[in-house]
């Protein structure tokens, strides 16, 4: 006797995927930008790491190159 398997038909996507996004990957890339934006409109609050030189020295650098 063959066994029988029940399957449920899927419903149509009406007029496109349906994907669904957990909370997280909105909530992640928009609290990166709020502090990536915080930290542009107010620099004298964005501190460099004291301990290597060379760091700090590539931050100078870089900020240089960009009010260019």
């Amino acid at each position: 006797m063959p066994a029988h398997t029940h399957t449920r038909p899927h419903p149509a996507p009406r007029g496109g995927v349906d994907t669904r996004l957990p909370w997280w990957a909105l909530a992640l890339p928009t609290l990166a930008f709020v502090a990536l934006l915080t930290l542009i409109l107010n620099p004298s609050e964005a501190h460099a790491a004291a301990g290597d030189p060379g760091l700090t020295h590539l931050v100078e650098r870089a900020q240089r190159l960009i009010a260019r």
